[in-house]
């Protein structure tokens, strides 16, 4: 057996034995295109996140939430395939897009089932933006719905029932995590624009043009907002519907509100967030502010 040989064997044994995913010098680039809506978990271990041991659990932290969720890939999203395992009765890839742009210490996964794999670089997904007064009206039909980490499908994914089938019955709390019914705050502002904006909070604190608002009272930053500004920092975003209201979705419980979507005075958020916040013309790492940015043009 040559030196080849013997290395080629070794890391095909490696692969059986531990998953890893390896790319080999010379193969063709690899893209995939998602179907249908296509969640991205930051691990391969879909069966695991959404069955575990006894095949009907969800695996959630304390507050119910499922870190390995990153985001639900919209139909159209085109990937690069960086590898491909088998984890139990799964296919799944390793990926990246430019949907998604931010760093990964784990990479991220998307289940075989839910994109077609192709040879050539397809288009990007098409982007249109929604007129004003549309994006605002699905703002407010998420009212209500559940905070879900990563989701930003407010109805959820209707294929994980078929893809990963749980082993009995299930409670309608259980269920409803099962499908990623529900959004995170700017999965929120994704779903209503039809995945325009940016996904993640970090991208948020700098999309579009920032409002001056260094200095200014609750009272004077209330007069400058327009509809569908952000009051964003590193880690939440609300949107603002006009003077009088904003709309978010929170992890945590709300005054007189359980955790979710809901639409508060925007008095009341501005001067709960100036409690703990400063406002800022420019986000500042390090220091506890918050900005606004005007992202939607004019005359639309």
């Amino acid at each position: 057996m040559s030196a080849w040989t013997k290395a080629a064997v070794a890391v095909a044994f490696f692969i059986v034995l531990t998953g890893a995913a390896v790319a080999v010098a010379g193969e063709t680039k690899r893209y995939a295109v998602a179907r249908m809506p296509a969640p991205v978990l930051n691990t391969a271990d879909f069966v695991d996140v959404f069955g575990g041991r006894d095949g009907r659990t969800v695996r959630a932290d304390r507050q119910g939430q499922i870190r390995e969720m990153e985001f639900i890939a919209l139909p159209g999203t085109v990937f690069t395939v960086h590898g491909t395992v088998r984890k139990g009765t799964s296919v799944v890839h390793r990926v990246t897009t430019d949907e998604y742009p931010y760093p990964a210490n784990r990479g991220y996964f998307v289940d075989d089932r839910f994109v077609r794999v192709v040879a050539g670089e397809p288009p990007s997904r098409p982007k249109r933006l929604p007129p004003r007064g549309k994006v605002i009206a699905r703002l407010l039909a998420a009212q209500g719905s559940r905070y879900v980490w990563g989701g930003n499908i407010l109805d959820g994914v209707p294929a994980m029932l078929e893809f990963f089938p749980p082993r009995g019955e299930l409670s309608p709390e259980a269920r409803r995590r099962w499908l990623l019914r529900g959004l995170d705050c700017s999965g929120l502002l994704y779903e209503a624009t039809d995945g325009f904006t940016p996904r993640n909070t970090s991208a948020l604190i700098g999309y579009g043009r920032g409002v001056p608002i260094a200095g200014l009272s609750a009272a004077e930053i209330r007069e400058r907002v327009e509809p569908l500004d952000l009051i964003v920092w590193k880690g939440h975003v609300i949107i603002v519907l006009d003077r009088e209201r904003t709309i978010e979705s929170r992890l945590g419980p709300m005054p007189g509100k359980r955790d979710g979507v809901a639409v508060r005075p925007l008095e009341e958020v501005l001067a709960e967030v100036m409690r703990g916040r400063v406002p800022a013309d420019g986000f500042e790492a390090g220091r506890k502010t918050f900005v606004i940015r005007r992202w939607y043009g004019e005359g639309e």
